[in-house]
């Protein structure tokens, strides 16, 4: 069963979040935040559940620290919070999380985000190991709209045969788009689908884009 680990000081909410999904999953939960590193280090959960606004720890503080510590940076992060606001989500996305909740929770949709990350991380894990690595590229391709387009992005995370990248350009998960290392003359590395995506509802969604097919040099091979 995978692990969820709940960081909220409410404890009602806390609650609720277990009676929801311990059904589907192994709950842990604190609302103390600042047990919450050690507590994702010793469980090693699929996912972290995480408030942004709690007693001596800040969640964004907390967002941060998932995403860039080695051990625990490839764990997804979901926001659930009371605050609402588009420059909030907007900041949250930019410490690396992955979705944004706002309460009252609606778990359906949650237990939906839940599946779609963790079948994508699983497929990630037994395929190729991760590096988080910001390598600037330049993709052309097609919109959701049919309209072609061409941009400059910065990876985040990146593999032998993937990147993770955000991209102020929507996009329908299943095309393709074709990809240049940003340089002194841009590089033609190869053509990429889009497997998976997050962020959708902000400005600049997040891509996992996966080769097809590599004509160039790419930067772990």
């Amino acid at each position: 069963m995978n692990k969820l680990l709940v960081v909220d000081d409410d404890e009602a909410m806390r609650k609720v979040i277990r009676l929801n999904l311990a059904d589907s999953y192994e709950v842990i939960d604190t609302g103390e935040p600042e047990h919450a590193l050690a507590l994702a280090l010793e469980h090693k959960p699929d996912a972290i559940l995480l408030d942004l606004r709690m007693p001596r720890y800040s969640g964004f503080e907390l967002c941060q620290t998932f995403t860039s510590l080695s051990s625990t940076q490839m764990i997804p992060v979901l926001v659930i919070s009371g605050e609402a606001g588009a420059k909030t989500k907007q900041f949250c996305r930019d410490l690396g999380a992955v979705a944004y909740f706002e309460k009252p929770v609606d778990f359906d949709a949650l237990r939906l985000q839940l599946t779609d990350f963790l079948k994508a991380r699983r497929k990630e894990r037994r395929s190729e190991v991760r590096v988080r690595l910001r390598v600037p590229l330049k993709l052309t391709g097609t919109d959701e709209k049919g309209e072609a387009f061409q941009i400059h992005t910065t990876t985040e995370n990146v593999s032998r045969g993937s990147f993770l990248c955000a991209c102020p350009v929507a996009m329908a998960e299943g095309s393709a788009v074709e990809a240049y290392l940003v340089s002194a003359r841009d590089e033609y590395v190869g053509k990429a689908r889009i497997i998976r995506s997050e962020w959708k509802e902000t400005a600049y969604p997040r891509y996992g884009c996966r080769f097809m097919d590599k004509a160039g040099h790419w930067v772990l091979d």
